[in-house]
């Protein structure tokens, strides 16, 4: 059976609650229509994001070749890290606004943030799917170079949907993550 574990980006700081909102539950009650098993686990204090701490959390759920990983953000880098530690076979890999780049002098961020990616990723993984779009952040699109040199596969640049956040986006519907979900 087909799981899909959807992990959030970071958030500004610890009064910042929309880290897991925008397209994520939308996203999550789509998929479970179409009777892929879900989880949308909330990575502990993401406003100081420490990659054990993601990974401890992460590692609760089970990974396997049925499963697609989907992450937004600094939740791709952590997707990236992990499947570079853990030499897994898995179905899809989709990066939502992939971010690599600590953008502020915070050495947790800067630890989050500094591994080198395994370019051995590719062949663990059947489909890798990357999001971007044409307003993102500079910072976001150096990110997104990183990721597809190393990791290559599909770049999917939409208009007008900044860093995919609900402010970027304006709605929670993001049919074009479940289009690439679900082929």
């Amino acid at each position: 059976m087909k799981n899909c574990l959807i992990i959030h980006g970071c958030a500004d700081d610890k009064n910042d609650k929309t880290y897991s909102k925008h397209w994520i539950q939308w996203t999550k009650k789509q998929l479970i229509s179409n009777e892929i098993k879900t989880e949308t686990p909330l990575m502990p204090k993401c406003w100081k994001p420490v990659y054990e701490n993601f990974r401890d959390e992460f590692e609760r759920y089970e990974v396997n070749e049925n499963t697609i990983l989907i992450g937004h953000s600094c939740g791709c880098s952590f997707l990236v890290r992990w499947l570079s530690e853990n030499k897994i076979k898995i179905k899809k890999l989709i990066l939502v606004a992939p971010w690599k780049i600590a953008t502020e002098d915070d050495n947790l961020r800067n630890e989050f943030y500094e591994y080198k990616i395994d370019n051995t990723i590719k062949s663990r993984v059947k489909e890798i799917i990357m999001f971007t779009a044409d307003n993102e952040d500079d910072e976001g699109k150096e990110s997104l170079k990183m990721f597809h040199k190393a990791l290559e596969g599909k770049i999917i640049e939409l208009k007008g949907k900044g860093h995919y956040t609900l402010e970027d986006m304006k709605t929670e519907e993001f049919p074009e993550l479940i289009k690439e979900a679900l082929r």
